[in-house]
C-alpha cells in the first residue's frame, strides 16, 4: 500500500513543487490549503505524514498541530513543518507547538525526502 502524505500549504506552486517531489518518490499525496482543511483532511483521510507550512490563512500551522496532536486519533501522525519561518525561535515554536521536525523553505529535496523516510520507513 503506497504511503499517503498530507501537504498543508497555501501555495499552488509550493504544492505542485511537493507533487512532483512526492509523486516522483512513490508517495500519494493529499492537499489542503489552510489549518482547517488539514484538521478535516486528516480526520477523514488518515494520512501517514503531514507537511505543515506554519503560516497558513484561517488557522496557522502552529495551531493546526496542536489540535492534530490533542486529538487521540490522529495525535500519532508525524508532522514536519516545512516553513520559510526560519529563525531559531520559529524551529522552537514548532517543536513546541507538536512538530515531529522542522526543515526551513527553501529546502534540499533530498534533505526533505529523508526527513519523510525516517518517519515512513
Amino acid at each position: 500500500m503506497t504511503m499517503r502524505v498530507l501537504v498543508v500549504e497555501d501555495h499552488e506552486d509550493n504544492r505542485q513543487i511537493l507533487r512532483d517531489l512526492l509523486e516522483n518518490a512513490g508517495y500519494d499525496m493529499i492537499e489542503a490549503k489552510d489549518g482547517e482543511e488539514a484538521l478535516m483532511a486528516a480526520a477523514s483521510q488518515r494520512p501517514d505524514l503531514i507537511l505543515m507550512d506554519i503560516q497558513l490563512p484561517i488557522l496557522d500551522g502552529y495551531e493546526a498541530t496542536r489540535r492534530l496532536k490533542a486529538d487521540l486519533t490522529l495525535k500519532t501522525i508525524p508532522v514536519i513543518a516545512v516553513t520559510s519561518y526560519a529563525l531559531s525561535d520559529d524551529e522552537k515554536k514548532a517543536y513546541a507547538a507538536g512538530c515531529d521536525a522542522y526543515v526551513a523553505k527553501p529546502y534540499d529535496p533530498l534533505v526533505l525526502l529523508e526527513t519523510i523516510r525516517h518517519y515512513l520507513g
